[in-house]
């Protein structure tokens, strides 16, 4: 089962609380790509990557994982964003980054599945691309989106609301993280905001929330996950490690079977993620787990779950 993942590639140049800096391939479309080949899945990545040491770097970086690149135009720099992080493992990020992918010839396989999500969906002009991809696809695969909002990244917050809207109509399953949601509908309850994407067409929301845990919605009912404890090195890649870890458990469920995920299957879905979440947190850099590290990660760590009343 082949899973196409379509989004950038960015070298993380992370400058930790002491000063210390680290380069470290990133981008949140391909840290799910990364995270699904270390998971053993079929995943081939389309993105942009520059022949400079940073682009050579991550491409080695993806292929040693499994995972396929197809390169869509090459830039004149392979996209950097400056990580800072605070005392607590917390990731501020400035960005130098050009998104102009292009389709070129169609890809091999047929995917039973399409992710997007990040800059590259919403950033022109290679947006369009990711979009007409998806909508060439969607008939017979299901599609994911991660917004992952980038601040300094969106424009103007109508038009940038607008666009993720877009996205999320497309998809079958949304993953958004508090802070995303805070941004793009600010003083709305993750309820509130879940209600309006599932009717805009997915079947499943998922929403992160750091330390507080996870929760899943679909139309019939929704879920809750407490997040494992665990001593935080930094946070980089999180939510890209759980957005794989959802992939993984779902590869393989058409689009008839999301709606009728029960409090059961909701809850078994944010366990393994948040797992694959805090094994990511508790080391450095966007570096998820194989699926032997997560198992016994699933196995060693006590995690809450329940139906949200």
């Amino acid at each position: 089962m082949s899973i196409l993942v379509i989004g950038e590639c960015v070298a993380d140049i992370v400058r930790g609380a002491d000063g210390t800096e680290r380069v470290h391939p990133g981008g949140s479309p391909a840290n799910v790509a990364y995270g699904l080949a270390r998971l053993g899945r079929d995943v081939t990545l389309l993105t942009q990557l520059a022949d400079d040491p940073t682009g050579r770097l991550i491409a080695d970086h993806l292929k040693d994982a499994g995972v396929r690149v197809e390169i869509g135009g090459v830039p004149a720099r392979t996209p950097s964003a400056v990580v800072g992080l605070d005392a607590q493992g917390r990731a501020a990020y400035t960005f130098d980054i050009a998104w102009t992918l292009e389709a070129g010839e169609p890809l091999p396989d047929r995917p039973v599945h399409v992710h997007i999500g990040s800059i590259a969906a919403v950033t022109a002009p290679g947006a369009a691309t990711v979009l007409a991809e998806v909508e060439r696809l969607r008939d017979r695969a299901t599609v994911s989106y991660d917004p992952n909002v980038r601040p300094g990244l969106m424009g103007e917050h109508g038009a940038a609301v607008a666009r993720v809207e877009r996205c999320v109509a497309l998809s079958d399953l949304v993953k958004a993280s508090d802070e995303d949601l805070a941004w793009l509908y600010p003083g709305e309850e993750p309820q509130a905001v879940a209600a309006r994407w599932l009717a805009l067409g997915p079947a499943v929301v998922l929403v992160t929330r750091g330390a507080a845990g996870s929760l899943a919605f679909t139309a019939r009912m929704a879920a809750f996950a407490e997040a494992p404890a665990v001593t935080v090195v930094d946070t980089v890649g999180a939510g890209d490690s759980f957005m794989s870890a959802v992939l993984d458990l779902l590869a393989g469920r058409g689009r008839e079977a999301l709606p009728g995920l029960g409090a059961e299957s909701l809850a078994r879905l944010l366990r393994r993620a948040a797992t694959a979440a805090a094994v990511t947190v508790s080391r450095a850099g966007a570096q998820p787990p194989d699926r032997a590290e997560l198992d016994a990660a699933e196995r060693r760590f006590t995690v809450r779950c329940g139906r949200v009343s």
